[in-house]
C-alpha cells in the first residue's frame, strides 16, 4: 500500500549521518539558514527523518539545472526537501507536494511562507501518493522527487515515467537502503526491493541513472 510521508510511502534510511571525514564535508559545504534548521528541528519532533543538507543542496542543484518549473514531491514531510527544491525552481515555478499527514503539510505550509515563498508557488495535496498521481498530467513535470519508504519505489518511478517530460528528472532518497544496498547478505524486504529498483533503473532505456553519494543516498535518473 503506497502512502506519502516524509512520506510512509517513507522511511529507507535514516539521516544519513556519518563519521566519515569526506561525508561530513559534503554535508556541511552548503549551510542551512534559520528556516531549514528550524524545519529540520521540526521534523525530529515529530519523528521524520528530513533530507541532509547535502542531499538538500544537491535537490536544489538539480531543480537550477533543469530550470525547473513544475515539480512533483513524493513526501512534504516538514518542508525541508521542498524548501530547497523551491529555491532551486525558477521563479515562476510551482512545487506539488503530496502527504497523507495532515498536521506534517501544515508545519510546511509555515516553513514555505517562512522562507519567503508565495502561496501560489506550492500546490499542497494531501492523500495517499496512488491515489493523487494518477490525476497529474503526462508529462508535464521537469522533476519527480520520491521521499518514500522502499515499498512504493516500484509505483513512484512508474508515475514518473508518465508525469515527466522528456529531459526531466526523477530523484529517489535512500537509495543506499540504510547502508545495506552493496551488502549481498542483507536480504530484507527493503534493501531487496531498493537494490530491485536502482538495477531496474540502471537498465532500463527509459532512463539515465546516477547515484549521489549524499545523505541517505540519491538516485538521479534522467528521463530519455
Amino acid at each position: 500500500m503506497l502512502a506519502a510521508r516524509r512520506c510512509p510511502i517513507a522511511t529507507v534510511a535514516g539521516s544519513g549521518s556519518s563519521t566519515n571525514p569526506t561525508s561530513q564535508f559534503t554535508e556541511s559545504y552548503v549551510t542551512e539558514d534559520l528556516v531549514l534548521r528550524t524545519a529540520r528541528s521540526l521534523a525530529r519532533e515529530v519523528g521524520l527523518d528530513a533530507v541532509t543538507p547535502g542531499a538538500g543542496a544537491a535537490l536544489r542543484l538539480l531543480a537550477a539545472a533543469g530550470n525547473a518549473r513544475a515539480v512533483v514531491e513524493i513526501g512534504t514531510g516538514t518542508g525541508v526537501s521542498g524548501v530547497w527544491l523551491l529555491r532551486g525552481m525558477r521563479a515562476d515555478g510551482v512545487l506539488t507536494t503530496i502527504d497523507v499527514e495532515v498536521e506534517h503539510q501544515r508545519i510546511a505550509r509555515r516553513i514555505f511562507a517562512e522562507s519567503g515563498f508565495a502561496a501560489g508557488r506550492t500546490r499542497i495535496i494531501t492523500g495517499r501518493a496512488l491515489d493523487v498521481l494518477p490525476r497529474l498530467a503526462d508529462g508535464a513535470y521537469d522533476l519527480v522527487f520520491v521521499d518514500a519508504e522502499a515499498t512504493g519505489f516500484t509505483a513512484c518511478v512508474d508515475a514518473a515515467l508518465r508525469l515527466l517530460r522528456p529531459g526531466g528528472v526523477l530523484v529517489l532518497n535512500g537509495a543506499f537502503a540504510g547502508g545495506r544496498i552493496g551488502d549481498p547478505a542483507a536480504r530484507d524486504a527493503d534493501t531487496v526491493t531498493v537494490r530491485e529498483t536502482v538495477k531496474a533503473i540502471r537498465e532500463s532505456e527509459h532512463w539515465i541513472p546516477a547515484l549521489l553519494p549524499v545523505g541517505s543516498g540519491l538516485l538521479a535518473a534522467v528521463r530519455c
